[in-house]
């Protein structure tokens, strides 16, 4: 409460307490600890601001739920990116595998990598239009791994959902991804 009031060393002992857990939500979303802790402490911050307009309730709710959203920023600025570098390239290994794409290995010519990551470059622009609740469930499950469980418990949805919205994601990419020449198309 007096953390509430404006109190800095309450909300300090308070954050104290909460941290780990924000750390370990964090990276469990991002899968760096670099990006984890960047945005926990973005998640404090907004924490601190948003404090006192909170209502008597579960403040660890309350916090692992501004702790998603901001992590869930993170990514959503990460798929607007048009630049991939080689080594985010690798990192996506599994995920492009899955979806078609394969990262160049090192014995490949330079015209071979460079049209390699104008691939992937389509590719994260396209998900990058997906509608929101779509765009997260590919982010989660499709590049950073997750499974369907796991995604609906960060994003706070029945497995279903994150089924269907994976599988209407899906078929909206590979409808642009054909558009552009990067799938043949159904005959």
């Amino acid at each position: 409460r007096s953390a509430q009031d404006g109190d800095d060393l309450a909300f300090a002992s308070l954050m104290r307490q909460y941290r780990r857990f924000a750390e370990a939500t964090a990276q469990r979303i991002l899968r760096t600890e670099e990006a984890a802790a960047d945005a926990v402490q973005e998640a404090m911050y907004k924490v601190y601001r948003a404090l006192p307009k909170f209502q008597d309730g579960n403040f660890r709710s309350w916090l692992l739920r501004i702790v998603k959203n901001t992590c869930y920023d993170h990514l959503r600025q990460q798929s607007r990116r048009q630049t991939v570098s080689l080594e985010e390239l690798t990192e996506f290994d599994d995920a492009e595998t899955s979806m078609g794409v394969r990262t160049a290995d090192e014995q490949e010519n330079p015209e071979t990598v460079i049209v390699q990551q104008e691939t992937m470059q389509t590719l994260l622009a396209a998900i990058s239009d997906l509608p929101y609740g779509h765009r997260s469930v590919v982010m989660l499950v499709d590049i950073h791994g997750m499974d369907y469980m796991e995604a609906a418990n960060y994003l706070d949805v029945p497995m279903g959902t994150i089924k269907s919205r994976l599988s209407r994601a899906r078929a909206a990419l590979r409808d642009r991804l054909t558009e552009v020449g990067l799938v043949p198309g159904q005959a």
